[in-house]
């Protein structure tokens, strides 16, 4: 009982941490988009992110090992030893750059609320990505969930509600569209990663390595393609504010956090957590952005948070349900010989 009680803390516990991450995340990196004077470089921002990424990477690594002489064996024998092993994690790197990239563009037009709803098209992208990359299978309930959730992010997307205090220029159909990019993204580097990762025994926390090493390199070469020239004029960390600070903190543990609390939760704990995100990004908003909630969103938003919840859902097992009959009848046999 009580390792059960406990188990369920933490289960609660890592509910929580993914809900006000996910939350304050959006959130903040809203904020610092519209609100902040001396705008700063998005590219820097995730450069950065990838940096402190490999170090939290590296530092795992060390705890799984047991000692800085296995440690630096597994880097040395992965990493530098490996150099295929590193061009195939450079895939996902690009992609997953292109979608933190994005992320900063969506959220420099978009409200926070509106968002969070929209980003759960990740979850037919996802899926369908699962679908043709790792060969499995979806219930019909879960299908039924897919086009839900588009139609939830339909109606949101079809009157988006208004920020009365953003006074900076907004585009909203960029920001649909830098979404869309974005889940794209996600579902393509997500299922890949995936793939990866079940092909070979080697560390979760090795291949993390791999890929942020991949990831400084080409979020680089973005900083100085993009914003290359105001870069060496402003500096690189021109316009960093705690806020911002804030933001790469927010979005360099969520990503290392999500991935390992999704062994000690179920589909149904990271359903609740995306919808409990979006309930606080919305109130967030109202507060801080002055959203002014429609019909339409909040019938969208529902419409989402529903869907999640029944994609989470497990699949009905029927195998139990037959082996009873099959042993009644080998029994029968049996009787009759």
């Amino acid at each position: 009982m009580a390792s059960e009680s406990v188990s369920v803390v933490f289960k609660i516990y890592c509910l929580t941490v993914m809900t006000l991450i996910a939350a304050a995340y959006t959130v903040a990196l809203r904020y610092t988009r519209t609100v902040s004077s001396d705008l700063y470089f998005s590219t820097t921002a995730v450069c950065v992110t990838e940096i402190i990424k490999l170090l939290l990477s590296l530092g795992m690594l060390l705890r799984e090992t047991g000692g800085l002489g296995r440690c630096r064996s597994a880097v040395v024998s992965h990493i530098f030893k490996s150099p295929v092993e590193l061009l195939k994690l450079s895939v996902p790197s690009v992609v997953y750059a292109i979608q933190n990239n994005m992320a900063f563009v969506a959220l420099s037009n978009l409200d926070a609320a509106v968002y969070q709803v929209t980003y759960q098209l990740k979850i037919p992208c996802t899926a369908l990505c699962t679908v043709l990359m790792l060969s499995r299978s979806l219930s019909r309930l879960q299908w039924f969930s897919v086009f839900m959730l588009c139609g939830g992010v339909t109606l949101v997307q079809w009157t988006p509600p208004l920020s009365t205090k953003v006074q900076v220029e907004q585009n909203p159909f960029l920001g649909f569209v830098a979404i869309a990019v974005a889940v794209l993204c996600s579902g393509f580097a997500g299922v890949y990663f995936e793939k990866v990762l079940k092909s070979s025994d080697t560390s979760l926390w090795v291949r993390n390595i791999q890929m942020y090493l991949s990831g400084i390199v080409v979020t680089l070469i973005g900083v100085f393609m993009t914003d290359g020239a105001q870069v060496l004029e402003k500096g690189f960390f021109y316009g960093y504010t705690p806020w911002v600070c804030l933001v790469v903190f927010l979005a360099s543990v969520g990503g290392m956090y999500t991935s390992v609390v999704v062994k000690y939760t179920d589909n149904i704990m990271k359903g609740f957590s995306a919808a409990a995100a979006i309930v606080l990004s919305t109130v967030a908003s109202v507060v801080l952005f002055g959203l002014q909630i429609t019909a339409t969103f909040l019938t969208g938003a529902l419409l989402v948070c529903v869907s999640i919840y029944l994609y989470g859902l497990p699949k009905q097992d029927t195998s139990r349900l037959q082996k009873p009959s099959a042993d009644r009848e080998d029994k029968q046999k049996l009787i009759s010989v």
